[in-house]
C-alpha cells in the first residue's frame, strides 16, 4: 500500500518518520517545504502539491491544525485520488466538522476515519501513540493496520465522528490534571515547601498522574517549550466547549483552564508549553 502523510510538524514528522522506518511506501507533504527533507533523506518521496500526493497514494494520513485545515486539504486531494481511497486524520477537530468531512467523502465514493491522537510528542517520537478511531469498522480495521508503526493503542470507539468525541473527553480530562499538577506545586511553593520533594512524593502516591510525570519537570526547571502549546490547547478547548455545548455537558474545569491560559495567551505566550499554566497561579 502506498500511503501519503500530510502534516510534517512536532507530531506528524515522527508518525511520519515511523512509517518510513517500518519499509512502508510513503511520500509526505508539508506546507512548508523544509520539514520534509529529513524524511526525504529517510527514504520518503515528497509530494510537489497535495494534488499529486492524492494520485500517488492508497491511504493519506493528515496531521494538520482546525476543522478548515483538514476540510481544505481533504477538498483538494479528493478530486485526484482514486476511488475507495482512505483518508486517515490525525487532527484534534470538531466532532460535527469530522461528520461533514466523512459525509463528503462518502459521496466521493472515498472513506474516512477520524482517528485524533494522545500521548503528546515524546509518544509520536517513540512511536507510542494512542489514537481513538470513528469509522466503519472495515475503515477503522484497514486505518488501525496503515498506522501501526507509530500506535501503542488504536480502537474503534463508533462513527464517524466518535474519534473526535472521545479526544474531547480526552483533553477534558488532560486539562483537569494539568490544572491539578500546577495548583499542587504552586501551593507548596508558597507553603515554604521544597516544591521539588512535593513533586516526588506528591507524584508517587494517589495524587500522582501523567502530568505530573511528563510536566513536572518542565514546572521544576521552569521549561517552557513545547511540547504541546497553549495555542493549540486552548484551539481544542474550543472544539470542547462547542461539542459541550451540542449535547448539553457541562465543562466547568475546562473552562477554568482555559481562562487561565488566556491569560497566558495574551501576555503573548501561546507558544509556550501547556505547564506554563503554573505561570497564571505564580502571578496570583
Amino acid at each position: 500500500m502506498r500511503v501519503g502523510f500530510v502534516g510534517l510538524g512536532i507530531m506528524g514528522g515522527p508518525m511520519a518518520g515511523h512509517l518510513v522506518s517500518a519499509g512502508m511506501d510513503v511520500t509526505v507533504w508539508n506546507r512548508s517545504p523544509g520539514k520534509a527533507e529529513p524524511l526525504a533523506k529517510a527514504g520518503a518521496a515528497v509530494a510537489g502539491s497535495l494534488e499529486d500526493l492524492a494520485a500517488a497514494c492508497d491511504a493519506i494520513c493528515l496531521c494538520v491544525s482546525r476543522t478548515e485545515d483538514v476540510r481544505g486539504c481533504v477538498e483538494a486531494m479528493a478530486p485526484h485520488s482514486k476511488p475507495g481511497t482512505l483518508f486517515i486524520d490525525h487532527s484534534t477537530i470538531a466532532p460535527s466538522g469530522a461528520v461533514a468531512i466523512a459525509t463528503d467523502l462518502r459521496l466521493q465514493g472515498r472513506r474516512f476515519v477520524d482517528a485524533p491522537i494522545t500521548g503528546g510528542s515524546m509518544g509520536a517520537l517513540k512511536g507510542q501513540l494512542t489514537i481513538f478511531c470513528g469509522g466503519a469498522e472495515a475503515d477503522v480495521v484497514e486505518a488501525i493496520e496503515v498506522i501501526k508503526p507509530y500506535t501503542k493503542t488504536a480502537a474503534r470507539v463508533g462513527p464517524s465522528g466518535a474519534g473526535q468525541q472521545m479526544k474531547m473527553a480526552n483533553q477534558i480530562a488532560v486539562g483537569g490534571a494539568l490544572l491539578a499538577l500546577c495548583e499542587c506545586l504552586n501551593y507548596a511553593d508558597k507553603a515554604g515547601l521544597d516544591i521539588t520533594q512535593a513533586h516526588e512524593l506528591i507524584g508517587g502516591g494517589a495524587g500522582g498522574s501523567w502530568a505530573f510525570a511528563n510536566y513536572g519537570a518542565k514546572i521544576l526547571n521552569r521549561d517552557w517549550s513545547p511540547g504541546f502549546t497553549i495555542e493549540n490547547q486552548r484551539k481544542d478547548f474550543g472544539y470542547c466547549r462547542e461539542a459541550a455545548a451540542r449535547i448539553g455537558a457541562a465543562i466547568p474545569g475546562t473552562d477554568l483552564v482555559d481562562r487561565l491560559l488566556a491569560g497566558l495567551q495574551e501576555q503573548g505566550h501561546g507558544e509556550w508549553t501547556t505547564a506554563a499554566l503554573f505561570e497564571a497561579y505564580q502571578a496570583r
